[in-house]
């Protein structure tokens, strides 16, 4: 019975590849790449190659590195809106509307070109360990994508917190439970719950946003692209690479959130 089970469940995936549509589909997309194969230079990949993977490398650790901390930063912001007294949640709600009411690349030429450039007038800043960081140009690129990162997932968070039945958060009170204990097992991991297909979505536009960070000299996948357009006047292949990069990175986010969804019951709270 098992067997005839498994047979019958890929006779009926297959039958939903061989659809139509997706076949049609399937054939415009093996045209685009025969076309790009044999109607396009791709002789400027193997000077290009690993300047390719250093940048790509960047633009990969960037978004992990924002995206974690960001998140960290969002519980916070979160809670002290939902739940906070006006002391916490009022800043935290002028941080959000801040963040997502002004364009990233202007909050991230704020904190290069004005905070970046105030660094080098003071001497005790020249001299101490923080110079050779603060001189370079990320960790201005990561700080803004953090903040970016904290004040959408924040607002995000704000709404998971306050979406929990507070039923739930009285009956662990009842329990015995200490208000850590309660929101380290049922408000914090509901929360999450609810923000992960949000959080997906907001993972993507991270790294739709990482190739702002060229804009401040960061050598990113974006700007090895730029690079190869200045140095071979080529300006469709270098960025249709570019393009199936980003649209594979985007797809294995997608499938690793989908997944991390599937693991968890459907049900909870």
């Amino acid at each position: 019975m098992a067997n005839e089970a498994t047979i019958i469940d890929v006779v009926a995936r297959t039958s939903l590849w061989l659809q139509p549509h997706r076949i049609v589909l399937i054939l415009i997309a093996l045209g685009l790449v025969l076309s790009a194969a044999f109607f396009m230079r791709w002789d400027w990949l193997p000077q290009y190659y690993e300047m390719g993977l250093i940048g790509l490398w960047r633009s990969l650790w960037i978004l992990a590195v924002t995206c974690v901390l960001g998140f960290l930063l969002a519980v916070p912001l979160g809670l002290a809106q939902a739940a906070g007294s006006f002391c916490f949640a009022a800043p935290a709600k002028v941080f959000c509307t801040v963040i997502r009411g002004t364009p990233l690349l202007i909050q991230l030429w704020l904190l290069y070109y004005g905070l970046g450039s105030l660094f080098p007038q003071y001497p005790w800043i020249r001299e101490s360990w923080m110079w050779p960081y603060l001189r370079q140009a990320w960790p201005y690129g990561v700080l803004a994508l953090t903040l970016s990162f904290a004040g959408y997932e924040g607002e995000v968070m704000r709404g998971a917190f306050a979406g929990v039945p507070k039923g739930q958060l009285e009956a662990a009170r009842a329990f015995g439970m200490s208000r850590w204990k309660a929101f380290r097992r049922i408000w914090l991991p509901q929360a999450i719950y609810r923000a992960l297909p949000t959080l997906t979505g907001e993972t993507v536009l991270q790294l739709k946003s990482t190739p702002l960070v060229a804009t401040i000299s960061v050598i990113d996948i974006f700007a090895v692209s730029s690079k190869v357009r200045q140095d071979t006047y080529l300006t469709y292949e270098p960025l249709l690479l570019l393009a199936l990069i980003y649209m594979t990175i985007t797809g294995i986010l997608v499938f690793a959130f989908s997944r991390i969804e599937a693991r968890i019951p459907n049900k909870i709270g």
